[in-house]
């Protein structure tokens, strides 16, 4: 499977904060605002990661060309999400952790045209890293930000920037 970054107790406390923009509210609040944003911006790309956050997108008609999903929510069991047309991905991705096989699917999933669907047997929080760096250019990422709304990361050079210094603090050593 290959472990390649896995969280430390240091940088925990800096993953509980938003990565991007907070829009905070019910969902029927932030998929205004974010809609709004995506009309503004017209992003190449929105990436959804999390079980309800991409659920939620879809039932609101915003469609994101990648959604990465681990059948969980606040790590609890869900019932798998199914979207439309999608190219469905299969990955192995332990709680805390980025694998090389989520790296790569991930940039393989960003890569379909018509949508793709990552379904991750583990977790996929920390895979927003990877769809922040991998991502188009003022692509939209967007994730839960559990009990608060949801958070927008627009994927600049300065944000692609941040995500790789996170993970080279998250790099496992080569032993």
């Amino acid at each position: 499977m290959g472990v390649v970054y896995a969280i430390t107790p240091e940088l925990l406390k800096k993953f509980r904060e938003p990565f991007g923009v907070l829009l905070r509210g019910r969902f029927s609040e932030t998929m205004k605002q974010l809609n709004a944003i995506v009309e503004r911006e017209k992003p190449p790309t929105v990436v959804s990661v999390g079980d309800t956050v991409s659920k939620n997108l879809h039932e609101h008609g915003m469609t994101p060309q990648l959604s990465i999903t681990d059948d969980k929510s606040l790590r609890r069991r869900v019932k798998p999400a199914t979207f439309p047309s999608k190219k469905v991905f299969h990955v192995k991705n332990p709680q805390g952790t980025i694998t090389e096989e989520a790296i790569k699917t991930v940039r393989e999933a960003l890569q379909v045209t018509e949508g793709a669907h990552v379904i991750v047997d583990g977790e996929e929080d920390l895979l927003t890293l990877i769809a922040v760096l991998y991502a188009p250019e003022d692509a939209l990422v967007v994730y839960g930000q559990p009990h608060e709304g949801i958070v927008v990361v627009k994927a600049t050079t300065q944000k692609k920037m941040e995500a790789r210094e996170l993970l080279e603090a998250m790099a496992c050593s080569k032993s």
